[in-house]
């Protein structure tokens, strides 16, 4: 009865957090493009957990949400990440899990949005990337790991905790190594990728003065 009371209530408030995250987002969001762009990269990053289920642990969407969140921002990356697990649990099985994936894999690419705004866009660097993809590995299962422990193991203590998190270390080694391992071969490319096709959704608008100054030269440059 206590660890289903603990699980419960800790369910409660993962689903209140991705709730009013989501909430503050649809206020805020002015963009239905990069509404648009979220859901396809969420769809993306969600399907491309399904050829890899047959292997546990592997599978790149945690490579692709950071990768999300390096590009369009942290909250992008959030939206991305927690999306993904809702769109691939719509094949691989819904469950008391899915919230915990959702704020788990939604960190991780508000994660990879903090990198790209101090490192800045222009400047990639393979090795930040490819290391916080390999840790991501690890918190991802941490966070899950501790789902677990809620919900199924008795008594809650500091040794069970210990327990339940070891009998994961292989599949999150699994999932951190191929984390790194896409990152370092994908990365860059992916990056390129979506920065182009974030630069042709972006529409800048030129100060009136300036304005007036671009179309006096093509008017000189046809007279």
């Amino acid at each position: 009865m206590v660890n289903t009371q603990w699980s419960l209530y800790s369910l409660i408030i993962v689903l209140a957090a991705v709730g009013s995250f989501y909430l503050w987002y649809e206020r805020h969001s002015s963009s239905p493009k990069e509404v648009a762009v979220i859901a396809t990269l969420a769809a993306l990053a969600g399907l491309s957990r399904i050829p890899f289920a047959a292997v546990p642990g592997l599978q790149p969407t945690t490579f692709l949400v950071l990768i999300c969140g390096y590009v369009f921002g942290a909250v992008p990356g959030f939206m991305v990440g927690s999306l993904a697990a809702l769109t691939s649990n719509l094949f691989l099985g819904q469950g008391p899990w899915t919230p915990w994936q959702m704020i788990a894999w939604g960190l991780a690419g508000f994660c990879g949005g903090v990198i790209g705004r101090i490192k800045g866009k222009k400047s990639f660097s393979r090795w930040l990337l490819v290391s916080a993809a390999f840790f991501w590995g690890f918190i991802f299962g941490a966070i899950l790991n501790f789902w677990h422990w809620l919900t199924f193991v008795y008594p809650l203590t500091l040794s069970s905790y210990l327990a339940a998190m070891l009998t994961g270390i292989w599949f999150d080694a699994v999932h951190s190594v191929g984390n790194a391992l896409f990152t370092m071969l994908l990365g860059e490319e992916l990056i390129k990728l979506l920065s182009r096709f974030k630069r042709r959704l972006t529409v800048s608008s030129l100060p009136v003065e300036r304005l007036g100054r671009e179309v006096i030269k093509e008017n000189e440059k046809i007279i």
